[in-house]
């Protein structure tokens, strides 16, 4: 169990949620544990970010009520038993924890429907987030008396909102934690780079990077992309062996042993270069990451920039006669979604894409923006204006995804703007993706962590080594 900051931290955060709801009593269900193959075979435990995030405390069977009405906090959850603490070792009494937290009422995991039961009984308005889980289901009908399909529709929307006012913006301490997180996604970064050779598999390379985000003390923050099929874009990693002239797209991240993630993408060569072809995308890839990179400051809508760093993605591929006609308008159409049909970046922070669960509406757009229904643009995570304080992604890419081309093809769809022809040429690249981590200021933007090679001339440098 690691409580992650100082307790006034948390005392801080609960107060302030408080006073955002108002009225009624908030719900916050920790994660329970989660069984592979049988009940004693257990996945790594993972906490709930945003119980972590007013609690702190990482470790399964626990729930938070802020009686607001009140002005009571209260953890709810049981002590180990000793036949228990013989299988998994000594836990400090909840009593304790709680102190370090900053809670000053400790009551058994039971006495958590008596609560909720005097809450409905007296009208109280019952705030919790969406169950992503099915054991927060379970427990939520139990605790709630309602349905499945209620369960995960009467969630507190005012909750959520209250919730990402406070999450999205990071503070000094949670950008450290960032930082770390980052900075160990660095070296596994450069392990996968300086190492990967012809006739090892994605799965060898892969299980190297894990063992640097283990060896550091946290996990990994997602499950790594490391394949020759970048072209598919949560691939993942297979028994596929190394070979030339393929190139090797790794996308991976650390998570700190506080939970906070570190993301980053590189692409490589199998080979010390890349071919001309390569090279032309990843050059192109580059130039609307480092145009993208220039735009970002507090005001901008994120939307905007990601559309501005397609225009530069249409811009390369007209030159590489791939494309052609009116750059800003075959962006407004979609038309190059055959190539990036994916967003330029997300929130980062607890999660890797943070606050997913609580929904993209509420976390990536507001009242100003609403997400698109286009193909491509509908995979934007983040719209919404900028804002200092927040730690995105920057991603572009480009991706020869041959499923998706014979499709458009077939349909002779955006034919005035793509030209299909020449695509028999780059019909193998697979895809090309540079991402780095930003955090934003007050007059602009700062890269988070140590610097890592991202131009093709660095990348082929780090390829001899």
């Amino acid at each position: 169990m690691i409580c992650m900051f100082d307790k006034n931290t948390y005392v801080g955060r609960r107060r302030k949620l408080k006073n955002a709801i108002g009225s009624g009593l908030i719900l916050l269900l920790g994660n329970e544990e989660s069984s592979m193959n049988y009940r004693d075979n257990l996945y790594p435990f993972r906490q709930d970010s945003s119980f972590l995030y007013f609690f702190g405390i990482d470790q399964p069977g626990l729930a938070g009520v802020l009686d607001v009405d009140a002005d009571q906090e209260i953890l709810f959850g049981d002590d180990l038993t000793t036949e228990q603490i013989v299988w998994t070792g000594f836990r400090e009494p909840l009593r304790e924890t709680s102190d370090r937290v900053g809670v000053e009422l400790v009551r058994n995991k039971l006495q958590l429907h008596v609560k909720l039961a005097e809450a409905s009984a007296r009208h109280q308005k019952i705030h919790y987030l969406p169950p992503y889980r099915p054991e927060q289901i379970d427990l939520l009908q139990s605790l709630l008396g309602l349905q499945a399909g209620a369960v995960q529709e009467m969630f507190s929307v005012d909750l959520i909102k209250a919730v990402v006012a406070q999450r999205s913006y990071k503070s000094a301490e949670e950008i450290a934690e960032i930082t770390k997180a980052v900075n160990t996604t660095v070296d596994m970064q450069l392990y996968a780079i300086t190492t990967a050779r012809e006739g090892m598999t994605e799965m060898q390379v892969a299980a190297n990077v894990q063992s640097i985000a283990v060896a550091a003390g946290g996990n990994l923050s997602f499950p790594t992309i490391l394949t020759m099929r970048g072209e598919i874009l949560h691939n993942g990693f297979s028994r596929a062996v190394l070979r030339e002239p393929n190139t090797v797209l790794c996308d991976c991240g650390a998570e700190t042993d506080r939970h906070y993630a570190g993301d980053l993408t590189r692409t490589f060569p199998v080979g010390k270069k890349f071919t001309d072809n390569q090279r032309d995308i990843y050059d192109i890839v580059y130039n609307a990451h480092m145009h993208a990179v220039s735009l970002l400051k507090p005001g901008i809508q994120f939307r905007d920039i990601h559309l501005h760093a397609c225009e530069k993605l249409v811009e390369g591929l007209q030159r590489l006669g791939l494309m052609k006609g009116d750059i800003k308008e075959s962006v407004a159409l979609g038309a190059h979604a055959l190539f990036f049909p994916c967003g330029l970046g997300h929130m980062l922070g607890l999660d890797i894409h943070d606050m997913e669960n609580l929904g993209e509406k509420y976390v990536g757009y507001d009242d100003s923006i609403v997400k698109s229904t286009q193909f491509g643009l509908k995979s934007l995570r983040l719209g919404r204006a900028l804002e200092a304080g927040f730690v995105i992604t920057v991603e572009p890419g480009i991706y020869f995804n041959p499923a998706l081309i014979d499709e458009w093809f077939a349909g002779k769809k955006f034919e005035s703007f793509i030209i299909y022809e020449r695509l028999k040429d780059f019909g193998n690249l697979g895809g090309v993706r540079i991402e780095e981590d930003f955090l934003i200021t007050e007059k602009g933007s700062e890269l988070l962590g140590r610097p890592l090679a991202k131009g093709a001339t660095e990348i082929e440098e780090l390829r001899q080594l």
